[in-house]
């Protein structure tokens, strides 16, 4: 068997991470993903994903947001790789909405800089959105998108340039105690000894770390580009959005054209799947559904249907990322529960995880994040 000091199992925004960090910190690393390197099949892909401060899904996340913020400028710096655009992020909702509540929070308690903005002022502002007379805006200028794709590779290219070995077409079946090792399982046959494994299996983590019993659901999430019908969407005259509106079937997230077309989604909205019976054919009605749905809130964006495509979301119940050790053995550690809003944490997430498997406590505090909230046993 090849000998490593940490296998990192999955690849793709965590994984990929996990394993520059651990590489970073001289650990021998072996990355390895069920699929070819870079792959479009899980959580990540997509072309654009937000980064924002003023986070209100929690404000215990805004320090790991300010680190995030440091390590991709870091990233961009070491790779020669455009991983961010901070074209800014407008937040819409009405006053008593969880989102425009929580995000008034986060800047007011972090000291973030926001524009706070009424419907006549969001109008004037932005002519190409239908605000509701009750409702506000917040535009936070330090935010804007994470280039998926392009952060992931960069994220490959500096643990390679620190000597992992990465290996795509690997599918882990399992891993086992041997003496002060692990041995990893490759399609049922053991091929690597490590002292340390990170789990960042996606919508696979389920399947891939059963015993755990984590409870992950797995949705499924159709992302669509729409040529608009006019140019007022480029990011100088328009930024990534998030519209929380009663009455929608699920917040309306997107992106100004970056070339390929106003990308739109429904944050949180699709059916429970499992990670390999994933139906990635889109109908007509799911696209004719959003059409409807941008149209009542920018109504020369969704012109011509460009692409579409179906991803997942791999979530907790709370919806909160879930970080730890696993309780039958301490070299194991994992993440999980990223998606819906995990992308733009990736480097800290890296940087978190290899700080487990290597010192066995984070600089950060983590401790909301503890699976140990749904897992009986954790720490």
């Amino acid at each position: 068997m090849k000998r490593y000091d940490a296998a990192v199992i999955g690849l793709g925004a965590m994984g990929s991470a996990a394993a520059a960090h651990l590489a970073a910190r001289g650990a021998r690393v072996i990355g390895l993903d069920r699929f070819a390197v870079l792959h479009e099949f899980g959580a990540s892909a997509g072309r654009s994903r937000i980064i924002r401060k003023a986070y209100f899904e929690d404000l215990a996340y805004v320090p790991l947001l300010e680190r995030a913020y440091e390590l991709w400028y870091r990233l961009e710096k070491q790779t020669g790789r455009t991983l961010l655009k901070l074209c800014g992020v407008l937040v819409v909702g009405g006053g008593e909405t969880d989102a425009a509540r929580g995000v008034l929070l986060a800047s007011e308690r972090h000291g973030i800089d926001v524009r706070i903005m009424d419907a006549p002022e969001l109008r004037a502002a932005y002519p190409q959105i239908r605000p509701l007379d009750d409702e506000i805006g917040i535009f936070e200028a330090e935010a804007g998108i994470v280039f998926p794709e392009e952060a992931i590779a960069a994220h490959l290219d500096a643990a390679r340039a620190n000597g992992a070995t990465l290996e795509g077409n690997a599918r882990v079946t399992g891993w086992q105690p041997r003496g002060s090792t692990l041995a990893i399982d490759i399609d049922g046959t053991p091929e690597y000894e490590v002292n340390r494994v990170v789990v960042c299996a996606g919508p696979w983590t389920p399947a891939a770390f059963a015993r755990l019993r984590l409870p992950i659901t797995v949705q499924r999430n159709v992302q669509y580009w729409f040529t608009p019908e006019s140019s007022a969407f480029t990011p100088d005259r328009f930024p990534a959005f998030f519209l929380d509106r009663l009455g929608l079937p699920a917040p309306l997230y997107g992106f100004p054209d970056l070339g390929d077309g106003v990308k739109t989604a429904l944050h949180g909205y699709g059916l429970e799947t499992i990670a390999d019976d994933l139906n990635r054919d889109v109908e007509p009605w799911e696209v004719g559904h959003m059409r409807e749905v941008v149209d009542e809130w920018m109504p020369a964006a969704a012109g011509e249907l460009r692409s579409v495509k179906a991803c997942m979301y791999a979530l907790t119940p709370d919806h909160h990322f879930a970080l730890g050790v696993d309780p039958h053995d301490d070299r194991v550690v994992f993440g999980a529960g990223f998606s819906g809003h995990g992308f733009k944490f990736a480097p800290v997430i890296g940087e978190l995880l290899a700080q487990l498997a290597l010192d066995g406590e984070t600089v950060l505090d983590i401790d909301f994040l503890s699976p140990a909230r749904f897992v009986e046993g954790l720490p």
